[in-house]
This record gives C-alpha cells, sequence and structure tokens, in this order.
C-alpha cells in the first residue's frame, strides 16, 4: 500500500484554490467536494490526505510534523519564520504587504512613527532596515480603523485589491513584499517521503508554469 502524504489545507477561498490545483494534477479527492463535515479526506488510490485548518495554522501542522506538506501565505512565512522548506510559490492569492495611511500623509522623521499591524515582525524588520523610529501597535482585525481614529499615524497590513482602503480614505505609500501562497514542507518528512513530495512538487511546478504561460498569452 502506498504511504499517504499528508496536506494540510487552509480553510477558505484559497485553499480551494489550492486544492484544484492538487486535483488537476491527479491528487485528487472525491469525498473533499462532497457537503459533510469531515475533518479529515484521503484517496488511497492517489497517496493522499487532506486536512482543513486555520491558515495561520498550517506552518505549525507542517513543523511539527502532523502534515508532511501544506499551502501558506508568504506573509504567514515570514511573519512566524517557521522551520520548514518553501518548496514552490503556487502563483496564487496573489497580494502584497503594504504600509497604508490617510491620503495626503507626510511621514515626519523627527518623530516616533506609530505602526499598528499584526504582522509585528514584518513591520520590525521593514522599518529596523530603515533605521526609523517606529511605536508598534498590536491588532487582530479592523486595521483599517487605527489610522482614522488616531490611534496610529499608518498600518502595515495586506492589500489585495485596495478597495476598502479606497473606501476609508487610506492609501498604500510604500510597498514591503509581494505575497502569493507557497508549498511547504516538513524537514523530516521531505527526507523519508522525498521521492512522492517532490513528485507532486514538479506536477505542481509544471500546472503553475502552463497557468503562467496562459496569462502572459
Amino acid at each position: 500500500m502506498k504511504e499517504l502524504i499528508n496536506i494540510a489545507l487552509p480553510k477558505g477561498r484559497l485553499g480551494e484554490k489550492v486544492y484544484s490545483m492538487f486535483e488537476a494534477v491527479g491528487y485528487d479527492c472525491p469525498s473533499i467536494r462532497e457537503n459533510n463535515r469531515k475533518l479529515i479526506f484521503e484517496n488511497e488510490a492517489a497517496g493522499v490526505r487532506y486536512f482543513w485548518v486555520k491558515p495561520s495554522d498550517v506552518t505549525i501542522y507542517v513543523e511539527r510534523g502532523a502534515a508532511d506538506i501544506g499551502v501558506a501565505g508568504k506573509d504567514i512565512l515570514l511573519e512566524y519564520a517557521p522551520d520548514v522548506y518553501e518548496l514552490l510559490d503556487l502563483c496564487t492569492g496573489n497580494c502584497r504587504m503594504a504600509v497604508a495611511a490617510p491620503v495626503g500623509f507626510r511621514d515626519d522623521p523627527s518623530r516616533t512613527l506609530r505602526v499598528a499591524t499584526k504582522f509585528q515582525n514584518i513591520a520590525k524588520t521593514y522599518y529596523g532596515g530603515q533605521g526609523r523610529e517606529i511605536d508598534m501597535i498590536h491588532l487582530n482585525g479592523s486595521i483599517e480603523l487605527a489610522p482614522i481614529l488616531g490611534l496610529s499615524d499608518v498600518i502595515v497590513d495586506i492589500v489585495e485589491t485596495g478597495t476598502t482602503l479606497r473606501e476609508n480614505h487610506l492609501e498604500v505609500v510604500e510597498n514591503i513584499v509581494p505575497i502569493s501562497a507557497r508549498l511547504i514542507a516538513n524537514k523530516a518528512s521531505y527526507q523519508f517521503k522525498n521521492a512522492q513530495i517532490r513528485e507532486l512538487t514538479e506536477r505542481l511546478a509544471e500546472c503553475v508554469a502552463k497557468k503562467q504561460a496562459g496569462a502572459e498569452a
């Protein structure tokens, strides 16, 4: 019997997009499409076992070996720096990490910049590289409110379309790093299930390349 690859997928729209990619390259699991409340889905013939987890938890499952591989946003990898292998940019879930501020904001380098974010490590690294003194304000949600209510000068957050920013009279003032979904692997699993994981990765890489070529055509 083929040993199964355990795969942690992020719940939500991104996970559904990514599963479609796995499905397209031969790692389908029909039960995952059914309307049920199961937590684990497997297909022995394809050699895969899937489970849905909170996006920010994918790296934990992979790092600790409960999952052999998983899909996590580059933002999570940069923020938490898990001890995993990053195998492939899946080129989906594309967005960017950016600094945003009220329209017309001008930074005054002579005073401490107040930064609201849930991505503290990314913000520290970014401003540390500039030698900029900041006052970090950790928030878990509705980050856009912070500068509107005067809690912060700027925010560091993920920006996809920018619609929420525009509707709240905010704008991107600096781009930090592009973000997309990445295929990651547990280090021990990559050693012991190397052939299986490499084959899966190569198939996904071909799928990504075809999509990219089609988009450019």
